[in-house]
């Protein structure tokens, strides 16, 4: 069964027939082709799938789009305005805080979120926020630094 869903992503208005049992990480990648959302384990595990849904991190593989209508999506794609990376891109960057990067996505999704409720978190409470991100190269200490680094700046 198929049902239609208005949804804004990135701040472009979409409105697409979609199948009820479908994921918005399935809609986000197939339908409107934003592959940064990366599918890891598919049962929201991993949060790699990460995106804010009305500002609130969400992992994607375990949202129905057809419960997203009307929501505001936003995904790494949309964070990087005219060209530039995010802070939070660009000092995971510095931080030398991506390896494989496969992991990426989510963290930053999760960082983006946790820095605009919190401009100034500590060390315990970025690494709650990130609890929900697994990454097998980093070992998050540089992840962890890279997210830190940002709150000189707030």
């Amino acid at each position: 069964m198929k049902t239609l869903v208005s949804l804004t992503v990135n701040g472009v208005a979409h409105e697409l027939y979609v199948d009820t049992r479908r994921s918005l990480l399935d809609v986000l990648r197939s339908d409107l082709g934003l592959t940064g959302t990366h599918r890891g384990c598919d049962s929201g595990d991993c949060g790699a799938c990460t995106v804010l849904r009305n500002g609130l991190p969400v992992t994607a593989c375990l949202a129905l789009a057809a419960d997203c209508g009307g929501d505001e999506v936003l995904t790494i794609e949309g964070l990087a305005v005219g060209g530039s990376l995010d802070p939070v891109q660009q000092a995971l960057v510095e931080k030398g805080a991506i390896q494989c990067g496969f992991c990426t996505p989510g963290v930053v999704m999760n960082a983006v979120a946790l820095l605009r409720e919190n401009p100034r978190p500590s060390e315990l409470e970025v690494r709650q926020a990130l609890a929900g991100n697994l990454c097998r190269c980093t070992g998050y200490v540089k992840i962890v630094e890279a997210v830190l680094s940002l709150q000189e700046a707030a």
